[in-house]
């Protein structure tokens, strides 16, 4: 599920600004970008946004700025750059190669330049941060509960349709039972003719054969299966997980209703609720 979320607060001289977003996956997947000032403390930010973002492909861009600051004076080994430098010419000269390019390359070589100052991490510096990755996480936190709330309109939606389906299901299964029956009736009368039929072995038949068409416990489940759906999309705690297993549920017994149908009609409202159900899953991939 996408989020967004960015916050700034202001400590002296310095500005800390807090950018999170998230992408839908089905594990929390985080990349965290931090100053060089807050890298100690890496393992206590990502601790902070993993008890608040559960799943997600989530990115946590942080800066920090301090307003005139300059840049931090740079020291240079010599004695290592002239080893470098000498190194990289007779390289050069054994391959022909031209000097231009070997100034800067001794130059970035390991352990040349070196930082003489290093900015320390203040506590109430420190705070601050902690107080905008909060704020920034919960507005990105809130920007998945309203498209949530979108997907859970969307989501009631497709499952009164399949009620309603179910509902026209239920009106058609004692017609259906009755036009098998009869349909079976018809059949044997024309088949055997004048020769006649044991009247009480086919009614036997009859009734063996319709069980087996029987579909009234997988619309009670069915129909249970509706209501839990509604029921744990309503609670308040990531369910995206639960909703898919029971999904598949619901799937199963829209398939044996299917396959047990045997009636043009209702094969009609099977493949409507499919069709529903399809959606429902489609939008269970974007769910926490």
């Amino acid at each position: 599920m996408t989020g967004f979320g960015q916050a700034t607060e202001t400590i002296g001289e310095a500005t800390i600004f807090v950018e999170v977003k998230s992408l839908n996956s089905k594990f929390l997947d985080l990349s965290l970008r931090l100053p060089r000032i807050f890298t100690e403390k890496e393992i206590d930010v990502r601790n902070v946004i993993t008890e608040k973002l559960e799943r997600g492909k989530v990115s946590v861009s942080v800066e920090y700025l301090k307003a005139g600051a300059q840049t931090v004076p740079q020291l240079y080994n010599e004695v290592l750059f002239a080893a470098h430098y000498a190194q990289l010419k007779k390289l050069a000269d054994r391959v022909m190669a031209p000097y231009d390019p070997l100034f800067e390359m001794a130059l970035k070589s390991p352990d040349v330049q070196q930082n003489t100052e290093r900015e320390t991490l203040e506590p109430a510096v420190y705070e601050k941060f902690v107080k905008a990755l909060a704020e920034a996480i919960g507005l990105c936190d809130d920007f998945r509960k309203s498209e949530g709330s979108v997907l859970q309109d969307k989501m009631k939606t497709y499952l009164q349709s399949i009620t309603r389906s179910l509902a026209k299901v239920e009106g058609l299964d004692p017609q259906r039972i009755e036009k098998i029956r009869s349909r079976i009736k018809k059949s044997v009368s024309d088949f055997f003719g004048d020769e006649g039929f044991d009247q009480n072995r086919l009614e036997q038949e009859i009734i063996f054969y319709i069980e087996k068409l029987d579909i009234h416990e997988e619309r009670v489940r069915l129909r249970t299966h509706l209501e839990y759906f509604s029921a744990v999309m309503a609670e308040k705690q990531s369910n995206g997980k639960k909703l898919a297993f029971i999904a598949q549920e619901i799937g199963r017994e829209i398939n044996t209703i299917g396959s047990k149908s045997n009636d043009a009609e209702m094969q009609k409202e099977v493949v409507m609720m499919k069709e529903e159900l399809e959606k429902i899953k489609e939008q269970l991939s974007n769910v926490l």
